[in-house]
Protein backbone atom coordinates (compact mmCIF):
# COMPACT_ATOMS: atom_id res chain seq x y z
CA UNK A 1 0.00 0.00 0.00
CA UNK A 2 1.75 3.31 -0.59
CA UNK A 3 1.91 5.99 1.78
CA UNK A 4 -1.02 8.60 0.43
CA UNK A 5 -2.96 5.56 0.28
CA UNK A 6 -2.49 4.78 3.63
CA UNK A 7 -2.28 8.31 4.87
CA UNK A 8 -5.85 8.40 3.29
CA UNK A 9 -7.56 5.24 4.67
CA UNK A 10 -6.10 6.70 8.01
CA UNK A 11 -8.01 10.26 7.13
CA UNK A 12 -11.20 8.84 5.94
CA UNK A 13 -11.58 6.18 9.10
CA UNK A 14 -11.34 9.64 11.26
CA UNK A 15 -13.47 11.45 9.22
CA UNK A 16 -16.22 8.94 8.95
CA UNK A 17 -15.82 8.32 13.28
CA UNK A 18 -16.42 11.79 13.46
CA UNK A 19 -19.04 11.90 11.27
CA UNK A 20 -20.97 8.95 13.10
CA UNK A 21 -20.71 10.05 16.34
CA UNK A 22 -21.23 13.96 16.18
CA UNK A 23 -24.78 13.86 15.36
CA UNK A 24 -25.71 12.57 18.54
CA UNK A 25 -24.54 15.17 20.31
CA UNK A 26 -25.60 17.81 17.85
CA UNK A 27 -29.18 16.52 16.72
CA UNK A 28 -30.27 13.60 18.40
CA UNK A 29 -30.06 15.00 21.58
CA UNK A 30 -31.53 18.39 21.17
CA UNK A 31 -33.80 17.07 19.47
CA UNK A 32 -35.00 15.13 21.89
CA UNK A 33 -34.61 17.15 24.87
CA UNK A 34 -35.61 20.78 23.52
CA UNK A 35 -39.08 22.06 23.52
CA UNK A 36 -38.73 25.03 21.55
CA UNK A 37 -39.87 28.01 23.72
CA UNK A 38 -41.33 25.68 26.68
CA UNK A 39 -38.80 26.05 29.35
CA UNK A 40 -40.57 23.64 31.73
CA UNK A 41 -41.02 20.90 29.32
CA UNK A 42 -37.63 20.97 28.45
CA UNK A 43 -36.23 21.01 31.90
CA UNK A 44 -38.61 17.97 32.66
CA UNK A 45 -36.95 16.01 29.70
CA UNK A 46 -33.52 16.56 31.08
CA UNK A 47 -34.53 15.18 34.39
CA UNK A 48 -36.50 12.59 33.12
CA UNK A 49 -33.57 11.80 30.78
CA UNK A 50 -30.27 12.84 32.22
CA UNK A 51 -28.12 9.89 30.95
CA UNK A 52 -29.00 11.30 27.56
CA UNK A 53 -27.90 14.67 27.77
CA UNK A 54 -24.61 13.34 29.42
CA UNK A 55 -24.69 11.10 26.22
CA UNK A 56 -24.54 13.78 23.78
CA UNK A 57 -21.71 15.44 25.86
CA UNK A 58 -19.52 12.81 25.72
CA UNK A 59 -20.24 12.76 22.05
CA UNK A 60 -19.47 16.22 21.90
CA UNK A 61 -16.18 15.82 23.39
CA UNK A 62 -15.19 12.84 21.81
CA UNK A 63 -15.97 13.90 18.18
CA UNK A 64 -14.15 16.94 18.93
CA UNK A 65 -10.88 15.09 20.21
CA UNK A 66 -11.53 12.64 17.11
CA UNK A 67 -11.18 16.64 14.96
CA UNK A 68 -7.77 16.91 16.08
CA UNK A 69 -6.52 13.77 15.11
CA UNK A 70 -8.39 14.59 11.45
CA UNK A 71 -6.90 17.55 10.75
CA UNK A 72 -3.83 16.56 11.40
CA UNK A 73 -3.73 13.39 9.53
CA UNK A 74 -5.02 15.71 6.43
CA UNK A 75 -2.48 17.71 6.62
CA UNK A 76 -0.10 14.96 6.76
CA UNK A 77 -1.66 14.16 3.55
CA UNK A 78 -2.29 17.18 1.65
CA UNK A 79 1.47 18.58 2.51
CA UNK A 80 3.15 17.85 -0.05
CA UNK A 81 0.38 19.68 -2.24
CA UNK A 82 0.62 22.94 -0.64
CA UNK A 83 1.79 23.51 2.37
CA UNK A 84 0.44 26.85 2.99
CA UNK A 85 -3.11 25.31 2.41
CA UNK A 86 -2.99 22.63 4.70
CA UNK A 87 -1.40 24.37 7.50
CA UNK A 88 -4.76 26.51 7.40
CA UNK A 89 -6.86 23.56 7.25
CA UNK A 90 -5.14 22.75 10.47
CA UNK A 91 -5.87 26.28 11.78
CA UNK A 92 -9.71 26.61 10.86
CA UNK A 93 -9.98 22.88 11.28
CA UNK A 94 -9.17 22.45 15.11
CA UNK A 95 -7.26 24.90 16.38
CA UNK A 96 -10.33 27.68 16.98
CA UNK A 97 -13.56 25.59 16.63
CA UNK A 98 -12.40 22.95 19.34
CA UNK A 99 -11.49 24.82 22.16
CA UNK A 100 -15.20 27.07 21.22
CA UNK A 101 -16.64 23.35 21.62
CA UNK A 102 -14.73 22.20 24.44
CA UNK A 103 -15.95 25.69 26.32
CA UNK A 104 -19.57 25.20 24.86
CA UNK A 105 -20.11 21.96 26.63
CA UNK A 106 -20.05 23.92 29.94
CA UNK A 107 -23.69 25.18 28.98
CA UNK A 108 -24.96 21.73 29.15
CA UNK A 109 -23.23 21.28 32.16
CA UNK A 110 -24.92 24.75 33.81
CA UNK A 111 -28.35 23.34 32.67
CA UNK A 112 -27.88 19.80 34.45
CA UNK A 113 -27.04 21.45 37.80
CA UNK A 114 -29.75 23.35 37.40
CA UNK A 115 -32.02 20.76 36.78
CA UNK A 116 -30.85 18.59 39.51
CA UNK A 117 -31.37 21.75 41.89
CA UNK A 118 -28.25 21.64 44.32
CA UNK A 119 -28.22 23.18 47.68
CA UNK A 120 -26.68 26.12 46.82
CA UNK A 121 -29.66 27.09 44.53
CA UNK A 122 -32.31 27.08 47.39
CA UNK A 123 -32.88 30.81 46.79
CA UNK A 124 -34.19 29.98 43.27
CA UNK A 125 -37.99 28.56 42.87
CA UNK A 126 -38.89 25.81 39.99
CA UNK A 127 -39.66 28.03 37.35
CA UNK A 128 -36.43 30.16 37.49
CA UNK A 129 -34.58 27.33 37.88
CA UNK A 130 -36.16 25.78 34.57
CA UNK A 131 -35.99 29.03 32.73
CA UNK A 132 -32.34 29.32 33.84
CA UNK A 133 -31.61 26.07 32.06
CA UNK A 134 -33.45 26.75 29.10
CA UNK A 135 -31.32 29.82 28.81
CA UNK A 136 -28.14 27.60 28.81
CA UNK A 137 -29.30 24.81 26.79
CA UNK A 138 -29.85 27.61 23.64
CA UNK A 139 -26.86 29.28 24.63
CA UNK A 140 -25.42 25.91 23.79
CA UNK A 141 -27.59 26.01 20.73
CA UNK A 142 -25.58 29.31 19.75
CA UNK A 143 -22.27 28.25 20.09
CA UNK A 144 -22.62 25.80 18.13
CA UNK A 145 -23.74 28.24 15.48
CA UNK A 146 -20.61 29.98 16.16
CA UNK A 147 -18.17 27.03 15.95
CA UNK A 148 -19.91 25.83 12.75
CA UNK A 149 -18.29 29.47 11.04
CA UNK A 150 -14.84 27.24 11.72
CA UNK A 151 -16.32 24.09 10.22
CA UNK A 152 -17.50 26.36 7.25
CA UNK A 153 -14.22 28.34 6.14
CA UNK A 154 -11.67 24.94 7.00
CA UNK A 155 -13.55 23.36 3.68
CA UNK A 156 -12.34 26.02 1.11
CA UNK A 157 -8.87 25.09 2.28
CA UNK A 158 -9.88 21.24 1.92
CA UNK A 159 -11.53 21.52 -1.40
CA UNK A 160 -8.77 23.55 -2.55
CA UNK A 161 -6.73 20.45 -1.69
CA UNK A 162 -8.54 18.35 -3.02
CA UNK A 163 -9.22 19.79 -6.35
CA UNK A 164 -5.12 20.12 -6.72
CA UNK A 165 -4.10 16.78 -4.84
CA UNK A 166 -4.75 14.79 -8.29
CA UNK A 167 -5.43 11.59 -6.47
CA UNK A 168 -8.87 12.47 -5.22
CA UNK A 169 -11.58 13.44 -7.98
CA UNK A 170 -11.82 17.15 -8.50
CA UNK A 171 -15.94 16.95 -7.85
CA UNK A 172 -15.22 16.20 -3.97
CA UNK A 173 -13.30 19.15 -3.74
CA UNK A 174 -15.63 21.26 -5.16
CA UNK A 175 -18.32 19.98 -3.31
CA UNK A 176 -16.41 20.50 -0.05
CA UNK A 177 -16.16 24.16 -1.13
CA UNK A 178 -20.20 24.31 -1.44
CA UNK A 179 -20.85 22.91 1.87
CA UNK A 180 -17.85 25.38 3.50
CA UNK A 181 -20.49 27.79 1.81
CA UNK A 182 -23.62 26.35 3.32
CA UNK A 183 -22.15 26.36 6.53
CA UNK A 184 -21.46 29.90 6.99
CA UNK A 185 -24.80 30.27 4.99
CA UNK A 186 -26.35 28.96 7.66
CA UNK A 187 -24.52 30.44 10.62
CA UNK A 188 -25.06 34.14 9.27
CA UNK A 189 -28.60 33.64 9.56
CA UNK A 190 -29.04 32.13 12.96
CA UNK A 191 -26.75 34.56 14.66
CA UNK A 192 -27.82 37.97 12.98
CA UNK A 193 -31.26 37.23 11.58
CA UNK A 194 -34.03 36.98 13.72
CA UNK A 195 -35.79 34.30 15.30
CA UNK A 196 -38.20 32.75 12.30
CA UNK A 197 -36.92 34.76 9.63
CA UNK A 198 -35.69 33.56 6.66
CA UNK A 199 -37.00 29.73 6.62
CA UNK A 200 -35.91 29.18 3.22
CA UNK A 201 -33.08 30.41 3.26
CA UNK A 202 -32.05 28.07 6.00
CA UNK A 203 -33.61 25.35 4.15
CA UNK A 204 -31.33 26.13 1.33
CA UNK A 205 -28.18 26.32 3.82
CA UNK A 206 -28.52 23.03 4.74
CA UNK A 207 -28.79 21.45 1.65
CA UNK A 208 -25.41 23.19 0.72
CA UNK A 209 -24.25 22.17 4.25
CA UNK A 210 -24.33 18.17 2.28
CA UNK A 211 -21.62 18.48 0.09
CA UNK A 212 -19.36 17.99 2.84
CA UNK A 213 -20.96 14.09 3.10
CA UNK A 214 -19.46 12.79 -0.11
Amino acid sequence: MTSIRKQARIAGALYLLMGVTAPIGLLVVPGRLIESGNATATADRIRASEWLLRAGIASELFHQVIAIFLVFALYRLFKSVSERLAVQLVVLGALVSVPIMFVNVVNELAALMLVRGAPFLAPFDRPQLDALAYLFVRLHSKGIDVASIFWGLWLFPFGLLVIRSGFIPKLLGALLIIGGIGYLAAAAISLVLPPGAATTMRSVAGILELGELP
